[in-house]
């Protein structure tokens, strides 16, 4: 073998063996109660591994490219269409979830890859109008409609024209347990659970505040004795609670002090901010408009995307399942544009 073969026999060999280089380090560093990505339960369809990621990290690339994903920056995450530029959307929450997801794994040295994947996927099946359009199309849709049910059917079924994202066993168990009621099966995933509740708590908090919907003032005082006076001191007494209390043990969990404490701000802002008249003055012409959509493309088959129909007509999928598949996939504009493309006569033109 001259040089020049040798040198690319090498290159390759040095190439297919990245992706296991970095699966050996995580033995080596990871705690024991981690979930390694050579260990993982897999993907439903065998694909042959990538030569240079782990099997986690593969799932994250998959979600950040995918359409679903894309889509979030224009859903609502509580205040429906707000003046203004730095309101958190379904896309900046998500992101921050799992910012705080990464820092917990990578302090308790668990799989952060794995951790980040979940976190990212967890609102892929968010409706437009944030839990508004959730309880439209759970009134409307004979099946139901809850969205961390739908945001395993996106990654499984509607993405890529009806494949699916293909993700391991572990992300989609993360992704459908982040619900409070949830239990996942992984650390990482608990993580993400928790990560959630407390980036909606403290940056919803904010954007209140920003809103004059409340001042920092009004929130009880046995809370932020507790918590902190600021986002960025509650933000850091929990995170800590959480690693400090949770290091070396097979579970993630919070002191009774400080969990107690969370979950009473979280009463709080249900009280004083998610059912306010006036952050939620919008709410119910935002869910009537769902509701009207639902209606007419129910009754419209044909007027569904090619992609959509193709779920009826070849996957089997029921009709009205996959008319609540196309609304919840709308962004806010999206939704508002396609009302009023429906409901509103063009005007005439006089020449």
């Amino acid at each position: 073998m001259n040089s020049e073969s040798n040198q690319k026999h090498n290159q390759i060999d040095n190439k297919s063996s990245m992706r296991q280089k970095l699966e050996q380090r995580e033995h080596e560093y990871l705690s024991p109660y981690a979930a390694f990505s050579d260990n993982s339960k897999g993907r439903d369809l065998f694909e042959n591994p990538c030569d240079i990621r782990p099997i986690y990290q593969r799932d994250r690339d998959r979600i950040l490219h995918s359409k679903s994903f894309r889509r979030l920056k224009h859903k609502t995450q509580v205040f429906l269409a707000p003046e203004g530029d730095h309101y958190r959307t379904r896309l900046t929450h998500t992101l921050e979830v799992s910012q705080n997801a990464r820092t917990i794994a990578r302090a308790l040295r668990l799989n952060e890859d794995l951790a980040e994947a979940i976190a990212l996927g967890h609102d892929l099946g968010h409706t437009p109008f944030g839990h508004a359009g959730e309880r439209a199309l759970n009134r409307v849709c004979p099946e139901g409609f809850e969205h961390h049910l739908q945001s395993i059917r996106v990654v499984e079924l509607l993405e890529k024209h009806g494949e699916g994202l293909n993700l391991t066993i572990e992300v989609r168990d993360g992704i459908l347990n982040h619900q409070t009621k949830g239990i996942p099966s992984t650390l990482e995933g608990k993580i993400v659970r928790l990560s959630d509740k407390i980036a909606y708590i403290n940056h919803d908090i904010d954007d209140a505040i920003r809103g004059h919907i409340i001042t920092e003032d009004d929130i009880p005082s046995e809370y932020t004795d507790i918590l902190g006076h600021s986002p960025r001191e509650r933000l850091n007494t929990i995170i800590h609670d959480i690693v400090s209390n949770s290091e070396d043990k097979n579970d993630i969990i919070m002191s009774p002090e400080i969990q107690n404490a969370m979950f009473e701000m979280r009463k709080y802002m249900f009280k004083s901010v998610y059912t306010n008249p006036v952050a939620k003055s919008e709410e119910q012409r935002a869910e009537t408009m769902l509701e009207q959509l639902f209606t007419y493309y129910r009754n419209n088959l044909e007027l569904l995307p090619e992609e959509y129909l193709f779920m009826i007509d070849k996957k089997g999928e029921s009709e009205t399942r996959v008319v609540c598949d196309y609304i919840a996939g709308m962004t806010d504009r999206y939704a508002v544009a396609k009302f009023k493309e429906l409901t509103i006569p063009r005007s005439w033109s006089i020449y």
